[in-house]
């Protein structure tokens, strides 16, 4: 069963376009990754999801209902993100015994686990704590609450190293014990790969790329050796990102399409073929020019 369907959405902010003929699916019980660089629509996307705010043009389903202002998708989803509010007169423990009051699946006792491993104290207010402690408050919420529908949007801004470690391995456990739908968007692929069964890449509005993380990581190999020798390689085929990396030396990254025998071929003239990380592949495929920064200087040096 499908939990979220889009069909050729829209979302216009007057005459801005932020989301352009999106279309996807994402089924039941799976971990998505929603990746992306900073601005490009993902959390606008995320929020029509949760319900928050509408679509301009297309269709969005979630639960087979339209998501906006739907008692049933808010009732069965969660919105996880560094924008979150609670009301400032109850204390955290009180916020969590009101999650439990309105989601069926809400955990207390998990919570107040969670509180007391993270060093919150449960009569500490919200509004009283740093950017990294809120962050962590937000994750246990999102966490014990087990919706059917979990959303967490750049979960870990202000979390130190170790708070994001151990809240990546509390994700994985709860979901394993409790399988749920769960949307985990970030602009770092590499800190959560390890999560996710399948990725959806947003570049300009548009969906880029939708798969599982295991054919994303496949996707391209990368060719290093003289450039010549990889310049005759590569032609025809589809570059995804190219650098000098030494006199005479170059590196490119091109869409695998290549039987092994090929690649056998390729070898014997001293090309070094090698993998492409997944997190590296998603940076190429949104880089405005194909070999990176370095394009910016190269330009400027031929004026």
């Amino acid at each position: 069963m499908n939990v979220i369907e889009c069909k050729k959405l829209v979302k216009n902010y007057g005459r801005t376009s932020v989301l352009e003929d999106v279309t996807f699916t994402i089924a039941g019980e799976k971990i998505t990754g929603l990746i992306g660089r900073n601005g490009v629509g993902k959390t606008t996307l995320l929020k029509m999801i949760a319900g928050f705010t509408h679509e301009s043009a297309g269709e969005i389903k979630v639960f087979s209902s339209r998501p906006f202002n739907s008692l049933l998708v808010s009732a069965n989803s969660v919105m996880i993100d560094d924008q979150m509010t609670f009301p400032p007169s109850l204390q955290l423990d009180e916020i969590l015994q009101e999650g439990e009051r309105f989601y069926d699946n809400f955990n207390l006792e998990l919570a107040r686990r969670l509180l007391e491993y993270f060093s919150l104290s449960k009569t500490a207010y919200y509004e009283q704590l740093s950017k990294g402690m809120r962050s962590t408050f937000n994750m246990i919420f999102g966490l014990s609450s087990r919706c059917a529908l979990t959303i967490y949007d750049e979960p870990t801004t202000g979390m130190d190293a170790a708070v994001r470690k151990d809240f990546y391995r509390a994700l994985l456990k709860d979901y394993v014990a409790h399988p749920r739908t769960i949307i985990l968007s970030s602009h770092h692929l590499n800190e959560i790969e390890d999560l996710l069964e399948d990725v959806l890449l947003i570049h300009e509005g548009k969906v880029l790329q939708h798969s599982s993380i295991s054919d994303l990581k496949e996707w391209a190999i990368g060719l290093q050796g003289k450039k010549s020798a990889i310049a005759r390689w590569t032609e025809g085929q589809e570059i995804v990102y190219e650098k000098e990396i030494g006199p005479g030396l170059g590196y490119a990254v091109i869409r695998n399409k290549w039987s092994e025998a090929t690649i056998r071929a390729v070898k014997q003239e001293r090309i070094e073929v090698t993998p492409v990380s997944a997190n590296d592949l998603c940076i190429y495929l949104t880089n405005g020019d194909k070999g990176g920064i370095d394009d910016v200087f190269n330009r400027n040096e031929s004026l």
